[in-house]
């Protein structure tokens, strides 16, 4: 039975039904285990330089690997942008379980492969392969997902659908964050070097490969059903409607996919190394700890600022999630020394931690800029284009900053915050699509 949409091209709105939990639920958790998968990567950085890098300067091998993970990012507009076009054309669920599959297959990969000691420089090839491919599954994982979940969930209950799965995915980095701390409390370095390492990528590829049987059980979303029933699937290249006539919505996802980025980037992941544990010799479990903590705080405040967008509307909500991480992040980074006790540690990123759930906010306007015809394409190429540029950059660009003021960190957050704030206070931003176009 067709289920008509609304001039927004989504659901109409009702009650939560069980067939809608159970879709949230068998989405998430997939959600959760591909982006494991991505990120595990990070925990292990330092392990894997030494492993797949030959060469005795430890700063060169550092950069390669961080080289090969940035490589992940780089290869996501392609993934993306070849897997959004099939999903406007054939389907979404089609695409949404073949990301899946094209990030468990490399990730086990990782975990098998033979190291620079055993078959030289076709090692770390083999490593950058293995990387490529998990950034263009992950490029059509994220967005095919949200979109997914953005055609399956009612109307009112549209900021809290997409706030689900985004702590779903975000609870990816929690999931690893745990894993990393327990291979690091029940084997010692020499171990981790020598085998322990391997666990995590093994690990993911398992959870990757049950999330693929688990999404056979999903169904197609009621909207593309309904465009493919009246022949309302885009009759060109989606991803040309897209440029020629979506332009202002690819400008405001691109900079709303900077905020995302650069809060995930600066804040989770180069955080406990490179602030806590570098900068203010922080010891390294506090560093994970805290950082794990702040990861469930993370995902909780996905789904709370999901749930405020439905209550008291976009424009409100960024103002008051957003404006929240601005003044979060200046009260942690500057809080930050040595003798910083574990308890106020924990508690100070926790707290940010909350506000960086403001992430969830930048697929909640990305999705409903574009017209259903087109939404994958759109926000997939938007999307992935800008996240390959600023999350690849980021990383440099912090740690430049950082050698210029320790409160780097907090500024560089603070200005893309301010960003999104501007991006919810236009008409495109806080009314979508239709909306304007009804406007006009």
């Amino acid at each position: 039975m067709s289920t008509k949409m609304n001039t927004a091209g989504q659901p109409p709105a009702r009650r939560l039904n069980r067939n809608d939990f159970k879709t949230l639920g068998l989405s998430s958790l997939g959600g959760t285990l591909e982006f494991y998968d991505f990120i595990i990567f990070v925990y292990f950085t330092s392990t894997l330089s030494q492993l797949f890098f030959p060469g005795d300067n430890d700063f060169i091998k550092q950069i390669q690997t961080l080289g090969v993970f940035s490589a992940g990012y780089l290869a996501r507009p392609l993934g993306g942008i070849i897997m959004a076009h099939f999903g406007d054309t054939i389907g979404r669920k089609k695409m949404f379980t073949l990301s899946i599959f094209l990030m468990a297959l490399p990730t086990i990969v990782i975990g098998m492969l033979p190291t620079y000691e055993q078959i030289g420089y076709a090692a770390p090839i083999l490593l950058l392969i293995m990387r490529i491919l998990q950034g263009a599954a992950i490029g059509g994982e994220m967005p095919g997902a949200w979109v997914f979940i953005a055609e399956h969930t009612p109307a009112q209950r549209y900021g809290f659908g997409i706030g689900t799965l985004t702590s779903g995915i975000t609870g990816g980095i929690f999931l690893g964050s745990i894993v990393a701390i327990i291979i690091q409390r029940t084997y010692t370095q020499e171990e981790v070097t020598e085998f322990a390492w391997r666990i995590p990528f093994i690990l993911g590829g398992v959870f990757g490969f049950i999330s693929v049987f688990l999404r056979r059980y999903l169904e197609e979303t009621p909207i593309f059903k309904e465009l493919a029933s009246k022949r309302q699937l885009s009759k060109e290249l989606p991803l040309k409607t897209v440029f020629k006539e979506h332009l202002a919505a690819c400008g405001l996802t691109a900079i709303m996919t900077w905020a995302l980025s650069t809060a995930i980037v600066v804040t989770i992941l180069m955080t406990p190394g490179t602030i806590l544990e570098k900068m203010h010799g922080i010891p390294r479990d506090y560093a994970l700890e805290a950082n794990a903590v702040a990861t469930l705080m993370l995902t909780i405040g996905c789904i709370f600022w999901g749930y405020c967008t439905d209550k008291f509307g976009t424009k409100l909500t960024l103002i008051a999630c957003w404006g929240g991480l601005i003044i979060t992040a200046f009260y942690f980074y500057s809080s930050l020394h040595p003798e910083i006790s574990a308890g106020r540690l924990m508690f100070n990123y926790g707290l940010m931690g909350f506000f960086v759930g403001s992430i969830a906010t930048t697929p909640i306007l990305s999705t409903r800029v574009f017209p259903a015809e087109i939404r994958y394409s759109g926000l997939s190429s938007a999307y992935n284009l800008s996240y390959a540029l600023f999350g690849g950059l980021t990383p440099v660009l912090t740690a430049w900053a950082l050698g210029k003021t320790d409160l780097a960190a907090a500024i560089y957050v603070s200005f893309v915050a301010l960003l999104a704030i501007i991006m919810a206070c236009i008409p495109l931003g806080y009314r979508g699509y239709v909306a304007k176009k009804n406007n006009t």
